[in-house]
């Protein structure tokens, strides 16, 4: 089962890729090999593999049905993309759209694409290649853009980038991302850039949560007394969950990011919100609530954990 209903809101999962990543301590520098160990009994081998200390990753996109509208929470890589430094992705050919129509969307009935920040396994299928031009994937679709990511990663401002795997940020990537996957929307007039906040309709507020990137956001879902929050790349891995202190080499500043994750995990253990990292492979999501200077898991959500499309 790919789909759930929360509230008055349908949610529906697309994975686009699913594999081991890379190393743990190479993704997470502030962790140790110690709490991997410790927390081995829960995060194997869905999240971590011992054996070969990688990291399991998803790249999905999530549907959302609500009020009338088809909303998707980030677009992941897209296909034909020139991500050199990122073998994993590189020039993808795979088969989205023909799984997203699967579940009954085509391009023309998406009304809002959600990106919670400007990385390019979040913005990539913004567009697609027609006749050697990137153009808009989704024609009828507003697509929300923090607009601080926007000023950041615009190649003509000049950006000094920080974050970066193995902390090599990667300029050359971000300008390629940019230009493949936000430009063309915001030159065809589709973007819409937000800042401080954004409401989508009742039930669905967009909200800032910088630090990963400087415009990172979390999409707060409220439907009657359910709870849920899409929070981007504030967790990569459930580690975060339990060792909430330990950030990415991603984030272009981690103590921020930090301070972020911790506030709004601190937000959804308080209100019982189930909590939609972007990817995280496994059941998808999760509900946590405090356990020392951290958080543990109360219940996953009821998505298939046995997705797969590597």
């Amino acid at each position: 089962m790919q789909t759930i209903t929360f509230g008055g809101v349908e949610i529906t999962r697309l994975v686009e890729w699913q594999a081991p990543l890379a190393p743990a301590t190479a993704v997470f520098p502030d962790s140790t090999p110690r709490m991997w160990q410790e927390n081995a009994s829960w995060l194997a081998p869905g999240f971590w593999d011992p054996e070969s200390d990688l990291v399991v990753c998803a790249v999905q996109t999530w549907i959302l049905r609500s009020e009338g509208r088809t909303i998707l929470v980030d677009t992941g890589v897209g296909n034909d993309k020139d991500r050199p430094r990122a073998p994993h992705w590189n020039r993808l050919n795979g088969d989205f759209l023909e799984r997203l129509a699967a579940v009954g969307v085509r391009p023309e009935d998406v009304d809002t694409v959600v990106n919670t920040h400007l990385h390019g396994d979040h913005v990539g299928w913004n567009t697609r290649l027609v006749d050697g031009a990137w153009v808009p994937t989704f024609p009828n679709a507003r697509y929300l853009i923090p607009r601080a990511d926007f000023a950041y990663f615009d190649p003509a401002a000049g950006t000094r980038l920080r974050g970066g795997f193995g902390g090599v940020p990667s300029p050359g990537s971000a300008a390629a991302m940019f230009e493949d996957s936000v430009a063309p929307v915001h030159r065809a007039g589709l973007a819409e850039l937000w800042e401080d906040g954004y409401r989508i309709d009742s039930r669905l507020t967009l909200e800032p949560a910088p630090g990963h990137t400087p415009g990172s956001s979390v999409l707060r879902l409220e439907s009657g007394t359910e709870r849920a929050l899409f929070i981007g790349d504030l967790v990569h891995s459930p580690l975060q969950f339990a060792e909430p202190g330990c950030d990415t080499c991603l984030s272009e500043d981690q103590e921020q990011a930090t301070r972020s994750r911790r506030r709004i995990l601190e937000q959804a253990a308080g209100t019982r919100a189930l909590v939609f990292p972007a990817h995280l492979p496994g059941h998808g999501a999760a509900e946590v609530r405090r356990k020392g200077s951290g958080y543990e898991v109360v219940r996953w959500a009821g998505f298939d954990a046995s997705v797969n499309v590597a």
